[in-house]
């Protein structure tokens, strides 16, 4: 058994969560740029350090002072056509698809990747890291992919992926002992004023 400590900690802000858009790979926008740099100061360190390769994550690991490798696998979730698009916008030219969307987290019809491709992408690297790396590490990667990992931590039922609110810049801690994942904290990663 191997001691394993994971903290993920979510990209800041962008001007697609702002205007909750779709997430397309877009940079920071001026104030979650701002706020990763003020939260700097707050984080606790890891043995290694993994990032997503989005925009957004490499920018947010910079902007933490955290320098790692970049993982394909902590990618955002692929939105296809709706990316930079809000779900008002995309419901009104295409409810039948969003209705399947929202019901199925097998269905894709935007053309990208389905909530069930990104959270068996998203366990599987989790379940590697947990099985081949001791110690703790950080991911920076986006908010869905957080929660993708939640929901594979404690096993819940796919349409809880919905009910799990990431915050930018918050830190999720999940632990792995006897081959079980645990959840051990979502938490900002200093003050309140960091919070968007």
């Amino acid at each position: 058994m191997i001691a394993v400590r994971v903290t993920l900690i979510a990209t800041a802000g962008t001007g697609s969560q702002r205007r909750t858009e779709f997430p397309a790979d877009e940079a920071l926008d001026a104030a979650g740029a701002k706020r990763a740099r003020q939260a700097a100061l707050r984080l606790q360190g890891g043995e290694r350090v993994m990032i997503g390769p989005m925009v957004a994550a490499r920018q947010t690991a910079e902007a933490l002072g955290l320098e790692g490798t970049i993982q394909p696998a902590l990618a955002g979730c692929d939105y296809g056509r709706w990316a930079g698009r809000s779900l008002e916008a995309v419901a009104a030219a295409e409810p039948e698809a969003v209705a399947a969307w929202l019901a199925d987290d097998t269905a894709a019809p935007h053309g990208g990747e389905s909530h069930h491709q990104l959270k068996e992408r998203v366990g599987a690297f989790l379940d590697h890291v947990g099985a081949t790396l001791a110690g703790r590490t950080i991911m920076v990667t986006e908010p869905a992919v957080i929660g993708a990992a939640v929901v594979h931590a404690i096993a819940a039922p796919p349409q809880s992926f919905w009910r799990i609110d990431i915050a930018p810049l918050s830190q999720t801690i999940l632990t792995r002992s006897h081959d079980q994942w645990r959840l051990r904290a979502i938490k900002t990663i200093g003050v309140e004023e960091l919070e968007e």
